[in-house]
């Protein structure tokens, strides 16, 4: 027998916000004292008791911090705010506003159906653009933009944790089945690659794209997948005979992570093997890494494959 009581909101524990967040309960308690934030309330057993709204609010400064802001710039900030500041740092030069009006119309039929829950509708439309369109196309100018008018919805609250995961699962899919259809033989010469992510990078559908387009190249691909760690990543580029590390990053990962890595990783692998960044994490353009070829948008996989063909060929 439920016995709580409906409209009571519903709170949270301070682990079940730790578990949802990714904040640490030292850390929550710090800023509660520090800034102000969060305001918990308190339970029958005086433990501290998260509102959902908090909650909300603590995901989008882990969002923010995660890409290099501090805490004491934001944590007080409203909400409001914080969601404006996350619209103007988190997204690469490949966000939004390169696109025509046609082509936002387009995008937005695809979160429409999304936002309905019409995953089956989500699925068609997307399969019959992959088959009008072709596949370098279908990734660059459909996938690309659509990622970003997903995570800037998810950003605003308008969608929630369990569909931004759906649309991941089906562009996931998606990705699979183009990359099945390419042919792996070609009469160029290609470089192998080796696609990965860094051990504190979740997301790994920049990762399927990138491998898209470099099998359209004729690229040989070894992937190895999301979070491996760089001692890994140097030893599976030694036993495949790569010529080049791809790895991908999300405007999530922290910049001293991304900075510190990939400098670590230069060091373990030899100079004739190439390292190729890209991703939507804003301070590979920033700061480009040395000896590192830093990717600003998905069009230039083309040209880089090119380029070391004329240097290899």
């Amino acid at each position: 027998m439920n016995l709580r009581n409906p409209n009571q909101p519903l709170n949270l524990s301070i682990a079940a916000v730790e578990r949802d967040t990714g904040i640490g309960k030292d850390t929550l308690r710090v800023w509660e004292r520090r800034y102000g934030f969060p305001q918990p309330a308190r339970d029958e057993f005086d433990e501290r008791s998260y509102p959902l709204e908090q909650v909300e609010k603590l995901r989008i400064i882990k969002r923010l911090i995660d890409q290099g802001l501090r805490p004491g710039r934001i944590v007080a900030l409203p909400i409001q705010a914080l969601q404006k500041l996350s619209l103007s740092s988190v997204y690469s030069p490949q966000g939004l506003s390169g696109i025509s009006e046609a082509q936002g119309t387009d995008l937005r039929k695809y979160m429409e159906r999304l936002l309905r829950h019409d995953l089956d509708g989500l699925r068609r439309g997307l399969h019959q653009a992959l088959a009008s369109m072709g596949i370098n196309p279908f990734v660059t100018d459909l996938v690309a933009p659509l990622n970003v008018m997903v995570g800037e919805a998810w950003m605003r609250g308008e969608l929630e944790v369990f569909e931004e995961h759906l649309y991941t699962e089906c562009i996931t899919a998606l990705m699979h089945q183009a990359i099945h259809q390419v042919s792996s033989a070609s009469p160029k010469t290609a470089p192998t690659v080796l696609l990965t992510t860094f051990p504190q990078e979740q997301h790994g559908l920049g990762l399927l794209m990138v491998e898209c387009l470099l099998a359209l190249q004729g690229c040989q691909r070894f992937s190895l997948g999301v979070q491996t760690p760089l001692h890994d990543i140097a030893r599976a580029a030694e036993v495949q005979h790569v010529d080049v590390v791809a790895l991908s990053f999300s405007a999530n990962l922290n910049p001293n992570q991304v900075l510190d890595g990939l400098a670590e990783l230069r060091k373990k692998l030899p100079d004739h093997m190439e390292i190729w960044a890209g991703g939507s994490n804003p301070v590979l353009l920033r700061r480009p890494p040395a000896a590192v070829v830093v990717m600003s948008s998905l069009d230039q996989i083309a040209l880089h494959v090119q380029r070391w063909r004329n240097q290899h060929g």
